[in-house]
């Protein structure tokens, strides 16, 4: 049971993180079209700011956040874990990942609520006279957000084998 969790939380954090590095390389088109469009014709690719900013920045900075936490390379302070060993270092690993989890959770939910009412307003931006839905991207933080939640619970609440790479 625990290597298909292993499994499963692997292929959904590797997923979200290839999705993001897909994002990379769209928007690397997308601008490199934006700059030849311009130079070339004088008419660029409209509303490439807007895509740029509502669309692959997102995806490109809350999908892998389960990713990281898997690896455990989220920014961390270690000033007294260090010398925590045994009983006590596996309590405070737990205290940590719970505290850690609550504010993911925290944070989907709002951000849940905020993309629920962008939905509603079906959100927009205008750019050259060309409409840019930009409700969509709202929904990438609570799944990003609750995702690191839920490989946070795992990764700090699952007895040590090993580690799942």
């Amino acid at each position: 049971m625990r290597e298909s969790l292993d499994r499963l939380v692997v292929r959904i954090s590797d997923g979200l993180a290839l999705l993001a590095a897909v994002g990379v390389v769209a928007m690397l088109v997308h601008i490199t079209a934006y700059v030849v469009m311009r130079q070339l014709t004088h008419s660029p690719v409209p509303a490439t700011v807007e895509i740029v900013s509502y669309y692959y920045m997102i995806l490109i900075a809350f999908l892998p956040l389960a990713w990281a936490e898997r690896r455990g390379e989220m920014i961390s302070i270690e000033i007294l874990a260090p010398l925590m060993k045994g009983r006590i270092g596996r309590i405070n690993e737990i205290f940590v990942a719970l505290v850690t989890a609550g504010v993911y959770a925290a944070l989907t939910y709002t951000t849940w609520v905020v993309a629920m009412r962008e939905f509603s307003a079906r959100s927009f931006v205008l750019s050259l006279s060309v409409v840019i839905p930009v409700w969509p991207g709202y929904f990438v933080l609570p799944v990003g957000f609750g995702l690191a939640a839920l490989v946070t619970l795992y990764r700090g609440l699952m007895p040590k084998q090993g580690t799942a790479e």
